[in-house]
């Protein structure tokens, strides 16, 4: 069913909602649920990942709208720019996005960092779209499976009765060379003809704003896709001079479904400009906000208030008045409506594809096929970790969940790991390592990544599919390596 769904995307050039829904049906009906039950769990499907993310996705989208209406995320990449240089910037911010930023919730934190993304990719040459998308691919799935707090990460500990300081300092020794060979080694085959631009990325469409000639009148110019050599294509743009017409104050659009580029709305740049620390100041103050209620939990300590704030869908509100009042007092207040007219559009796309991937992986998991799998493998006492590592991965093709299949692999080693003499610090690490490979179209996360960075499907398989598939190795190689010492 997976490759059906791939072929109507890459063969048959359906729209992927549309093709994941088709395909989420289809399995519904072929494994018996029958026609009313079918229909109810893609539609309950497609309303529970709502529920889990939908708010979170809107407030993220709205919050990178408004920073690149200020000039924040440019801010910040020439920062990135200056200290790590091109080639360095990649590792610099899989780093970061895989430890230091890391938090329970994983849509949080990639819809916050990939205007970021967007923003250091042009700067990158030909094949910076490839390089951000991999980077933050890896780091981000990584992150929630190696490091402390990352929902899976806390699972895998409490499970395998692995106290939490322990697991955070050995998932950072395995994470930090994970991330960074990893993407060593994807960045290898892009420059050598992995990646091809003309197809595993989406064109740019952009409307250019009105500009004002020599003498006083507007030129509008009407919408026009760019190839990835910065010259129009068939489509060339058109131009009339209106007389006396007034200058576009709306904001750009870029492509559709994705976060802007370079969209700023037209206007006089203000004196009144902050720096980078109160720009990202509430943004900031979300994620402290959400990962100090995942620390005051996981340390038994409650409080209405504090549970209250930390909720993501109430801290990212937060983040988000702050963003728009410090905008406010920077650009004005109708930029700052412009900027969120604007991320209204385009997270409307992203919704939906997330949605769509939700009702696929709620049909997968009636279907069983998680339970059926697992009773076929049974733990040995030859190469343990290996078997964890190969029930993880096998779960995460079939389910699609790197949570459930991280948890559920290491479930069936639990109970005979103090019998194996092996450090249940490593079952964790090798579990989840092995949740990591083939991430696919049933991971909302490969939508958000697909729709948020410019990719097409095509692509997304390179950057998401291939590149954390190949962190799975490498994390699973760095684990056999601890083991010799642990």
């Amino acid at each position: 069913m997976i490759v059906g769904i791939v072929v109507m995307i890459l063969r048959f050039r359906l729209n992927p909602a549309m093709s994941l829904v088709i395909g989420a049906l289809a399995l519904g009906l072929l494994t018996g649920l029958g026609a009313a039950e079918t229909t109810k769990t893609a539609m309950t499907g497609f309303g529970d990942i709502m529920t889990k993310v939908g708010l979170l996705i809107a407030w993220g989208v709205l919050m990178g709208a408004i920073l690149n209406e200020m000039g924040a995320i440019s801010k910040l990449v020439d920062k990135l720019l200056r200290v790590f240089g091109p080639k360095g910037v990649p590792y610099a911010l899989g780093l970061t996005i895989g430890t230091l930023l890391q938090s329970i919730f994983l849509d949080v934190l990639l819809v916050m960092s990939a205007p970021l993304a967007r923003r250091i990719a042009p700067k990158l040459g030909k094949f910076g779209t490839a390089k951000m998308a991999t980077a933050m691919a890896i780091s981000l799935e990584c992150g929630i499976v190696l490091m402390v707090p990352g929902v899976a990460t806390v699972a895998l500990a409490g499970l395998l009765q692995v106290p939490l300081g322990e697991m955070l300092i050995f998932g950072l020794l395995v994470i930090i060379p994970t991330i960074i060979v990893s993407i060593m080694i994807m960045n290898f085959f892009i420059h050598r003809g992995l990646w091809k631009t003309e197809t595993d990325e989406e064109p740019v469409v952009e409307e250019s704003p009105a500009l004002e000639d020599s003498d006083g009148m507007v030129v509008h110019t009407h919408t026009h896709a760019h190839d990835h050599s910065g010259s129009p294509e068939h489509g060339k743009s058109t131009t009339a001079a209106t007389p006396g017409a007034a200058p576009a104050s709306g904001p750009t659009s870029s492509r559709v479904g994705l976060l802007p580029h370079d969209v700023r709305t037209p206007g006089t740049k203000t004196s009144r400009e902050p720096g980078l620390l109160v720009m990202f100041g509430p943004m900031l103050l979300s994620l402290v906000l959400i990962a100090s209620g995942a620390f005051l939990k996981m340390a038994g300590i409650t409080n209405d208030i504090a549970g209250f704030l930390s909720t993501p869908v109430v801290a990212l509100l937060i983040g988000l008045l702050g963003t728009s009042l410090v905008a406010r007092l920077t650009i004005g207040t109708k930029r700052v409506e412009a900027a969120v007219a604007n991320g209204f559009k385009e997270s409307g796309q992203i919704l939906i594809l997330t949605g769509a991937g939700g009702s696929l992986a709620a049909m997968v998991a009636t279907s069983g096929m998680g339970d059926i799998l697992g009773k076929y493998f049974t733990a040995s006492s030859v190469a343990p970790l290996l078997v964890v590592w190969v029930i993880a991965a096998v779960l995460h093709i079939a389910v699609g969940s790197v949570s459930i299949s991280a948890i559920t692999a290491a479930g069936l080693l639990a109970p005979i790991a103090p019998a194996l003499g092996i450090n249940p610090v490593l079952l964790a690490l090798a579990a989840g390592a092995g949740s990591l490979f083939v991430v696919h179209v049933t991971s909302n996360t490969f939508w958000l990544l697909q729709s948020m960075l410019g990719q097409t499907t095509r692509g997304t398989l390179k950057s998401c599919t291939l590149g954390v598939s190949v962190a799975s190795v490498i994390a699973l190689g760095f684990t056999l390596v601890l083991s010799i010492f642990i």
